[in-house]
């Protein structure tokens, strides 16, 4: 048996689902979510979900405002800036290989699924993000500054 995950998932039409994956394989066209209230196996359409985030805890806190700027002195990956078909965006890092070509937008030619997120602060919720690429309107590269001396 695969090791469970505790995931929201975040649906196109706005929905939210709470609760562990097991196994969870951007190459499948459905998941299986254990919801957290009701403990049932739901099955999740891929092409449903705008965003899987893996987190420490459902509660998350409340009080914490997330950092949205990606520090000095870390490099995990390069540095992106995610906009989504509607509307909301997320920052951080790009784990693994770069899944589009040309410019800024998701190559179709690609056949990817979706991309993982690194969360540029450490500190949130978030321990990295599933994107699913069917939801992204753009996705940019933000470029390191090099500070001159």
């Amino acid at each position: 048996m695969g090791e469970t995950e505790k995931v929201v998932v975040r649906l196109n039409d706005g929905g939210l689902l709470k609760g562990s994956l097991r196994d969870f394989s951007p190459g499948l066209p459905e998941l299986s979510l254990e919801e957290d209230a009701t403990a049932r196996t739901l099955p999740v359409r891929l092409e449903d979900v705008k965003a899987i985030f893996f987190v420490k805890s459902f509660e998350g806190d409340h009080e914490y405002s997330e950092k949205k700027t990606y520090g000095t002195f870390r490099t995990k990956g390069k540095r992106v800036f995610v906009k989504f078909k509607d509307g909301e965006s997320l920052v951080g890092f790009l784990e693994g290989g770069v899944p589009w070509e040309k410019g800024f937008f998701l190559s179709k030619e690609l056949d990817t699924k979706g991309f993982y997120l690194l969360p540029a602060d450490e500190d949130a919720n978030n321990i990295k993000v599933f994107v699913v690429a069917s939801s992204v309107s753009a996705v940019t590269v933000v470029p390191v500054r090099v500070k001159r001396t």
